[in-house]
């Protein structure tokens, strides 16, 4: 191999380097992307606040109205400032099956019913899925990039997606229990400064532990590849 043949092999190993490092970084910039950024959360807390409020000074009927009314102006406004549609076409429709089954219930508490029962279904699943040896996590994520299935061989790599989803468990499990007690005791103040709560902030440290089980994944595997690959 002559000298400029070399140096550009070595060019295009560097650049295949930088192209891995910034994949997973792009990637983790997505995943915050979709959660709907910062700004989601009071985007997310609006609807409940107001549904709260109007319930408490009139009836279950206008409180429906306008919680499904701000959100559909907060999805507007998203939409307007060229924001990502997914968080806020899925926040209108999220707002209006939690109305629905308020007003199929008669009550109030009614509106976060759903949240309740999806964290419970949530939870258990991310759990029976540590439990088979398939964590959730690592699953996804390798799904969702085509990196394959072979990070469940690798020890270490599979302990970081046991821990990430199970992390995501124990969000799923905080937000039921909490919220099924208010639930019961009919306190749907409390039960509404539990869902806002208990919604980003808790989803934000979980991710933090997803982003560092990938790139302990990651790492594990380009160790792995580089003892494979004979000098």
């Amino acid at each position: 191999m002559s000298e400029k043949d070399a140096a550009a092999s070595g060019l295009n190993a560097r650049d295949d380097a930088a192209d891995r490092s910034a994949k997973p970084a792009m990637s983790e910039q997505t995943m915050l992307e979709q959660m709907g950024g910062i700004s989601g959360l009071a985007y997310s807390a609006v609807p409940i606040v107001v549904f709260v409020v109007i319930s408490s000074f009139t009836s279950l009927m206008p409180a429906i109205w306008a919680a499904i009314g701000v959100a559909v102006a907060i999805a507007v406004f998203r939409m307007i400032r060229k924001e990502p549609l997914q968080p806020a076409i899925s926040g209108v429709i999220g707002v209006a099956v939690c109305s629905f089954i308020a007003y199929r219930s008669g009550e109030t508490k009614g509106f976060f019913l759903l949240g309740i029962w999806t964290s419970l279904i949530y939870g258990g699943v991310f759990l029976v899925s540590v439990v088979a040896r398939w964590p959730l996590v690592g699953v996804a994520w390798s799904a969702l990039n085509g990196l394959g299935m072979s990070w469940r061989k690798q020890r270490r790599a599979m302990a970081g997606y046991d821990i990430a989803t199970l992390a995501w468990t124990a969000v799923f499990a905080a937000k039921y229990v909490v919220q099924q007690y208010f639930y019961l005791h009919d306190e749907t103040g409390w039960l509404a400064a539990a869902r806002i709560v208990m919604g980003y902030p808790l989803t934000a440290l979980a991710l933090l532990v997803t982003v560092w089980a990938i790139r302990r994944a990651r790492k594990v595997a380009e160790a792995a590849e580089a003892e494979a690959t004979p000098a």
